[in-house]
C-alpha cells in the first residue's frame, strides 16, 4: 500500500510519526482491511444472475459431498437423519418466509416513497404558480431541474460518488427554492399563497429524505449469508440421506435446490428496487416532470 497516493480509504485516518511524516495507524489499516472484506462479502455488490448460478453450483456441490459421506458410511441407515433433515428444511422455509416478508415490505415502502415525493413536488409546483412574478417562474425552473435530478437518482445505476453528487445537487436546488420562499415572504407574508408554498416546500424536503432512506434501507447482508448457509446444510443433509440409500434418485433433491435458489433470487431482486428485474415504477415522478414542463410553458403566455 503506497502512502504517497493517499488512497481515499486512508484519508483522515493517518497519524504523524516522530520524523514528522504521515503514515496510517495500525487500527486504521485494520479498519480499512475489515471494510474491504465486508465489501467483498456484500452480495449487493454483485449481479443477480451470477449469484444465482454460483449458488446453484455450491448447493449441488454440498449435495454431492453429503451423498459421498453417506456412501462412505457404508449405506447404513440412521434413524436421526430424517428428523434432522426435516428440522433443517423447516428452518430454511421459515427463514425464506421471514426474509421474503422483509424484502417485500421494503419494496412497498420504496414504492410509496416515490409516489409521496412526486405528489409533494407536484403540489409545490402548483403553489409556486400562485407566487408573484418573477419568483413563480424562477421556482418552476428550479423545480424542473429538481425533478430531473431526482429521476437521475432512481432511473440510472449510480456509483456512490455519483449518488453523493446528485444528492448534493438536489440539496443546492432546495436551498435556492428556500431563498425564493424567503424573498417572497419578506414582501408578502400572507398565509395564501406564501404560507402554503412554504408548507409544501417543507413537505417536499421531508419526502426526499424519506425516499433516500427507502433506497438505502435493505435487508441486511448477513441475512442472505445465513440463508445460503442454511440452504447448503439442508442440501448436504438431503444428499447424505440419498447416500444412505433412502432415495434411489437425486432428481427431487436437484429440484429442491433449483426452487430454493430461485426463491432466494426473487428475494434479492425485491431487495434491489432500482437495479433488479423487479423495479419500482418511476411513472409518478415522470408525470410530475411533464406537468411542471406544461406549467412553465403555460405561464409563458401570461
Amino acid at each position: 500500500m503506497r502512502l504517497a497516493n493517499n488512497p481515499p480509504s486512508l484519508r483522515g485516518c493517518r497519524a504523524k510519526n516522530l520524523a514528522g511524516s504521515w503514515k496510517p495507524s495500525g487500527s486504521c489499516v485494520s479498519d480499512v482491511v475489515r471494510a474491504d472484506q465486508m465489501s467483498i462479502l456484500d452480495l449487493n455488490n454483485y449481479r443477480l444472475l451470477p449469484i444465482f448460478l454460483i449458488s446453484l453450483v455450491l448447493l449441488v456441490a454440498a449435495t454431492e459431498i453429503g451423498r459421498w459421506l453417506g456412501k462412505r458410511g457404508g449405506g447404513r441407515a440412521e434413524a436421526n437423519v430424517p428428523t434432522l433433515e426435516g428440522a433443517v428444511l423447516g428452518l430454511l422455509a421459515l427463514m425464506i418466509g421471514f426474509t421474503f416478508a422483509m424484502a417485500l415490505s421494503r419494496f412497498e415502502v420504496h414504492r410509496d416513497a416515490v409516489l409521496d415525493e412526486a405528489n409533494a413536488i407536484g403540489s409545490t409546483a402548483l403553489r409556486a404558480r400562485l407566487l408573484p412574478a418573477p419568483n413563480n417562474a424562477e421556482c418552476l425552473k428550479l423545480l424542473k431541474n429538481y425533478v430531473q435530478v431526482r429521476l437521475d437518482v432512481t432511473q440510472h445505476v449510480l456509483s456512490p460518488a455519483e449518488l453523493s453528487a446528485a444528492i448534493a445537487r438536489s440539496n443546492e436546488i432546495q436551498e435556492a427554492l428556500w431563498r425564493q420562499a424567503k424573498a417572497v415572504a419578506a414582501t408578502d407574508n400572507g398565509i395564501v399563497p406564501t404560507g402554503l408554498f412554504i408548507q409544501s416546500l417543507n413537505e417536499m424536503f421531508d419526502n426526499q429524505a424519506k425516499h433516500l432512506s427507502a433506497i438505502r434501507d435493505r435487508v441486511p447482508n448477513i441475512v442472505f449469508v445465513a440463508l445460503y448457509g442454511i440452504a447448503a446444510i439442508a442440501s448436504a443433509l438431503a444428499g447424505y440421506a440419498s447416500g444412505l440409500g433412502r432415495r434411489p434418485s437425486q432428481f427431487p433433491v436437484y429440484v429442491m435446490i433449483v426452487l430454493v435458489c430461485a426463491l432466494i433470487l426473487l428475494i434479492q431482486d425485491l431487495n434491489r428496487p432500482l437495479t433488479g428485474f423487479i423495479e419500482v415504477s418511476q411513472q409518478p415522478m415522470i408525470e410530475t416532470a411533464k406537468s411542471i414542463n406544461a406549467y412553465a410553458e403555460e405561464d409563458k403566455h401570461y
